[in-house]
This record gives structure tokens, C-alpha cells and sequence, in this order.
């Protein structure tokens, strides 16, 4: 170590370092034996299951960057040990390249077929059928190449504190120009990463789908009845209601169609939405809606639904859809968008927004609703998938809240940061799994990843509001964690979900890593796995409402429907 400067082991035959350009750029590429160790290893475990089936493109892209951190933290480690044990660094032996050559060849090889195998498991438990041969022999390729990409921008960013620290040199100290070349190197690096980096981002990313959101897609019309906002009569214009809320407004059965599934005379369901073009405030946005509500008849319905939706104001048909079919279109549903930035993004960024969407919508609503006589109230819901259950909870202070001031909720995929979900499954009853927790004995708040195939526990009485969340094990948005870094949750040291490969094991840092690069392909699966919870609304909803001359063959018919 000289001048604060730990120097890297050169790879086998380098010799002493000249001071040519030619030398300077083999410099750049050289390795360190200790890295490469690291690399190996992290490379390897990025093989290990995790959720959510891979294609070979995106495992090599997770495996290079497993690879980069890998090789950061062998680094690291090295220069711990030298500090203790007061050394300097020193070339590696030629032997202990070829060791790791070695190595390397056969733990690579070995984790790469396991890893291959685990995927074929992945995609039985699932009935994924797509396959490419090609991009999974690929992928090593393509983790090289991004290991390498990750390496040269972390030489960048050393050669910047390098120079930094020679430049300070002059006036102060070589200890405290390192320092200080650190600080300000990693300073830079973070508000580069934040300011400009990922705030631009998410201001482009706020641009491109606000401008989005003022296109309505093909087949989607305004409406002309009055029961629904941006018809006639309404209180919120049609181009202020956003693209999804056009989708929403534009959708959903009719009263024939109810009528033919139900062989009862339906109802015309109501539908009210603001966009956030509607108003810039979400108190406002939230009045304005439930005004829209009021002046279609929405109080006046058997069934009242608050939905909180998610990101740029989704709500999925199958949810609003399944409860106008089983409400036999006696129903009303309001809700308001909060954001311009699709599910993913939102879900990083806008929680604040949907936790005041949420809130903002259920008040506005319940204020209405409570000053109506109780004999002439309508039977009110609350449901939201992922951020909009996020969202949904907030108006809530806990269950005895939830039982008191609702009819029933459904909440799918929810967050493991929801407050409410969160207390609920971390209190559970002892004996109950924390992939389908009984919180209570299950007297209102009950967990199930399928409910066609009941919902725990079964012999107990669930009487009352119903409240029900729907989660798959393999759904990483309910289980990603911060947490998931340094201890091991009860979902993985638990009996695993009917979708969840047994052998998937908790391990430091990577379980983490590996689950959080599942998040972006969570809908990427089909219905019943992961995030996607079209399949389980039917059922969900049956389980809720409690509906009355509804037969099995009448719900398979829905899930059908709904389904298309």
C-alpha cells in the first residue's frame, strides 16, 4: 500500500507495470484473484431459484451483475484482511490462477445445469411453455459482457478518486486526500445516481406517460348514459378522465349481459372516475368523483364499491367485473387516478400518492354514505390489487376498523410494506404459515392463495365483514423486503407454496437480490401465479359478497367470462 493506494494483483504473466498507454489500458482489464473468487461464487448463486421463471437473456443479465457485486465484495474482503494482517498486496501465484481457472470450469459448469434444471421445475409448477434453447446458452455471454461493463464504470469511478486524491495531495496529507477523495467521489456518484440519473428518469418517464395518458385506445367510447362519468349529465368531462380511466368508464358488462349469465332481469352498473386532469388536488378529484357517484344513483345501488387503483389509474375488468355479475348489476363502483406512471414505477415512487388516493376516495365516500338512513345505505366494499391495496388499507386504522365501517374488502397482491397487511400476518395465530397466515381464528381478516379451494380456516365461523386478501407464494411484490438481505423470512424456512420450488433457501444478500430482480417480470406469468389474480377474483368475490343462487357451474361459467 503506498500513498493510500492499495494495488491489484495482476492475472498470471504480467510483470511490472510500465507507464505506456498500451500498458495503461491492460491495467484496466486485469483482475484481481481475490475478485475473481468473489465473481465466481456470486455468479454461481445467481442460478439458485428464486419466484419466478427466467428467460436466458434476463439469468445472464442477473448472473453479470451477481458476478459484479461478487467481485466488489471479494475486493473488499481482501483489503480488510491485508489491513489486519499488515501487508501489502502482491501478485498472485501462477498456480493459484490456474486453480481458480479450474474451479471455475467446474462450479460454473455445475451451477449452470442445476440452474437450468430449476427452471424446467419453475415453469412445470407454473405451465410456462416457452422456451428458447438459444438465449439460455447465450446467457453466459451475456453475463460476461455485463460484468465486464459493471467493472470498467467501477474502474471509472477508482480512477476518479485517484485522481482526485493526487490532486488534493498537494495541499493536505495522502491519508486524509484519500479520504476525502473518497467522500467526494462517492458523493458525486450518489446525487449523479439520484438528481440526475433517477429523478430524470422518473420526470422523462412522468412526461412520456402523461402524454399517454390522453390517448384512449381502440374501441373505447364514450358513453351515453348518465351512469357513468363522462356521459351525459356528468360532472367530470371524458378527456379529463385519463386513458385507463376511459378504459374503465368505456368497459365492464352491460345490463344484458349480466342479465344472460344471471337469468334475472339486471341492472345497468354504474361506473364513476376522476382522472388527474380532473383536478390537481386529490381532495378535490376525490369529491368530484363521489359527487359524479351521487348524481348517477350510486348511493341509491344494493352494492357500493371504493376501488383504489394502481399506477396510472388501472384497475383490473376482472375485479369491478365480477362484482357488477355477481351483484347482478345492482352495483355502483367510484375511484380516482393518482398517477401518470405505470404499476412498477409507481410502486417505487408514487406510495404517497396512492396512500393519499386511498384515503382521499374512502372519506369522501364514507361521508356520503353515513348521513343516508341506515335502512336505505348501500352494502359498501373496498378492494384494490398491489398499490391500489395499498392504498385501499390506509383509510383503515386496523380490523375492528375494516369490520365497522365496511361490508367487506378484497385486496390482492398486497405489498409486504401494507401497514395493515403487515400486522396482520406478522401477528398471526402460531400454527398458521406465514404464506397463508389466521389472524384471529380468521373472524374477519382471512389469507388464500386459491380460494375456489377454500379459504382457512375453514371450521371456524366468519361471520360478519369479510375481509380477504389474495396472495400467491410465488408473487415476489407480497414477499420483497429490505429484510430479505440479512435474515430469513418464514415464508422460505416454512413449507413452500404449491408454486414455489422447495429448493429455494434463504441466503444472505442474494435471496435478496434474486427477488428483487423478480419484481419487474411479476406479471409475466400466467393467471394464478405470481402477480396476476384474474383467475381468483370469482371465487374471491363470491367468498365476500356472499351472493345468493349462484351454483358451481354458474361460478365456472363466470371465471369464463371474466377470463376472456
Amino acid at each position: 500500500m503506498q500513498d493510500g493506494r492499495v494495488a491489484s494483483s495482476p492475472g498470471p504473466g504480467a510483470g511490472a507495470e510500465p507507464s505506456s498507454p498500451t500498458s495503461k489500458w491492460r491495467r484496466l482489464f486485469q483482475v484481481t484473484l481475490p475478485g475473481c473468487w468473489g465473481a465466481l461464487i456470486g455468479a454461481c448463486l445467481s442460478f439458485t431459484p428464486s419466484l419466478l421463471p427466467r428467460g436466458g437473456v434476463l439469468q445472464g443479465l442477473i448472473c453479470g451483475i451477481s458476478a459484479a457485486i461478487g467481485y466488489g465484495l471479494g475486493v473488499v474482503a481482501a483489503c480488510i484482511w491485508r489491513a489486519f494482517a499488515d501487508r501489502e498486496a502482491r501478485p498472485a501465484r501462477r498456480t493459484s490462477w490456474y486453480v481458480l481457472l479450474a474451479a471455475a470450469a467446474v462450479l460454473f459448469g455445475l451451477s449452470f445445469a442445476f440452474g437450468q434444471y430449476w427452471q424446467h421445475e419453475i415453469r412445470q409448477l407454473m405451465g410456462v411453455t416457452d422456451y428458447n434453447v438459444y438465449t439460455a446458452i447465450a446467457s453466459p455471454f451475456v453475463a460476461a459482457l455485463v460484468f465486464w461493463l459493471l467493472l470498467l464504470a467501477g474502474r471509472g469511478i477508482r480512477g476518479a478518486y485517484r485522481w482526485i486524491a493526487r490532486l488534493l495531495g498537494r495541499w493536505i496529507g495522502a491519508r486524509a486526500a484519500t479520504a476525502v477523495g473518497w467522500l467526494l467521489v462517492a458523493g458525486v456518484a450518489w446525487a449523479a445516481f439520484t438528481g440526475l440519473l433517477l429523478n430524470g428518469f422518473v420526470s422523462a418517464a412522468n412526461e412520456s406517460f402523461s402524454l399517454r395518458d390522453t390517448q384512449t385506445p381502440e374501441g373505447v367510447h364514450q358513453p351515453e348514459t348518465a351512469l357513468r362519468s363522462g356521459g351525459p349529465g356528468s360532472l367530470v368531462p371524458w378527456d379529463s378522465l385519463g386513458r385507463e380511466g376511459r378504459v374503465f368508464i368505456g368497459g365492464g358488462p352491460s345490463a344484458r349481459d349480466i342479465g344472460a349469465f344471471t337469468h334475472r332481469t339486471a341492472q345497468e352498473p354504474i361506473r364513476a372516475y376522476a382522472g388527474l386532469a380532473t383536478s390537481d388536488d386529490t381532495e378535490a378529484r376525490a369529491a368530484r368523483a363521489v359527487a359524479d357517484l351521487e348524481r348517477a344513483g350510486g348511493f341509491e345501488r344494493e352494492n357500493l364499491l371504493v376501488a383504489t387503483t394502481t399506477g396510472s389509474g388501472w384497475i383490473d375488468p376482472a375485479a369491478v367485473d365480477t362484482f357488477e355479475y355477481l351483484g347482478n348489476g345492482d352495483s355502483a363502483t367510484v375511484a380516482i387516478q393518482y398517477s401518470y406512471l405505470p404499476s412498477w414505477l409507481s410502486y417505487l415512487v408514487d406510495q404517497s400518492k396512492a396512500r393519499a388516493a386511498g384515503r382521499e376516495l374512502f372519506d369522501a365516500v364514507y361521508d356520503t354514505w353515513s348521513k343516508l338512513p341506515q335502512d336505505q345505505r348501500p352494502r359498501l366494499f373496498v378492494a384494490g390489487e398491489s398499490l391500489g391495496s395499498f392504498g385501499g388499507e390506509t383509510a383503515f386504522s386496523g380490523e375492528y376498523d375494516l369490520r365497522n365501517r365496511t361490508a367487506g374488502s378484497l385486496f390482492a397482491g398486497p405489498p409486504n410494506f401494507n401497514t395493515l397487511f403487515r400486522e396482520f400476518s406478522d401477528h398471526r395465530d402460531a400454527a398458521s404459515p406465514e404464506i397463508e397466515p389466521v389472524y384471529k381464528d380468521g373472524r374477519t381478516v382471512r389469507f388464500t392463495d386459491d380460494p375456489a379451494t377454500g379459504i382457512p380456516p375453514q371450521d371456524r365461523p366468519w361471520d360478519g365483514t369479510r375481509v380477504l386478501y389474495l396472495m400467491h407464494p410465488s408473487d415476489p411484490i407480497v414477499w420483497w423486503s429490505p429484510s430479505l438481505a440479512l435474515s430469513e423470512p418464514d415464508w422460505i424456512g416454512q413449507e413452500p407454496g404449491s408454486d414455489v420450488l422447495e429448493e429455494m433457501v434463504w441466503l444472505p444478500v442474494v435471496t435478496f437480490w434474486q427477488v428483487t430482480a423478480d419484481l419487474p417480470f411479476s406479471t409475466g406469468v400466467p393467471d394464478g401465479h405470481g402477480h396476476k389474480y384474474k383467475a381468483e377474483y370469482v371465487d374471491g368475490w363470491n367468498a365476500v359478497m356472499r351472493p345468493t343462487g349462484f351454483t358451481a357451474q354458474d361460478l365456472d361459467r363466470l371465471r369464463d367470462i371474466v377470463g376472456r
